[in-house]
């Protein structure tokens, strides 16, 4: 499995240092078996799915194969989807509810 953490993932997690492992812990379990964890998005956030890490605080991530499947790659447009196999999981943004959904 490839994993790609998006900026804005990455500054989020430096934020939430006090929660690390909790959120080390769900990146483990979503690269293990990305659907089985995570819930798939509706509306604008069609194709992306999320994963709560704590009551409130999420994680929210891609899984190309599904996307592709689904069609889903038609409306996300991901730059580099070409480049990418279908193993692939982009973690896109991570933080409260609310926060996360502005990334």
């Amino acid at each position: 499995m490839e994993t790609f953490f998006s900026d804005d993932f990455v500054s989020s997690l430096k934020n939430y240092a006090s929660i690390k492992k909790s959120i080390q812990k769900k990146v483990d379990m979503i690269i293990e078996n990305p659907i089985a964890v995570g819930e798939p998005l509706k509306g604008n956030f069609r194709g992306f799915y999320s994963c709560p890490v704590k009551k409130r605080f999420l994680i929210i991530y891609l899984y190309c194969r599904i996307c592709r499947k689904k069609g889903d790659n038609k409306i996300v447009l991901c730059g580099d989807c070409r480049d990418t196999s279908d193993e692939t999981i982009k973690f896109i943004a991570l933080g409260p509810h609310d926060e996360a959904y502005r990334s």
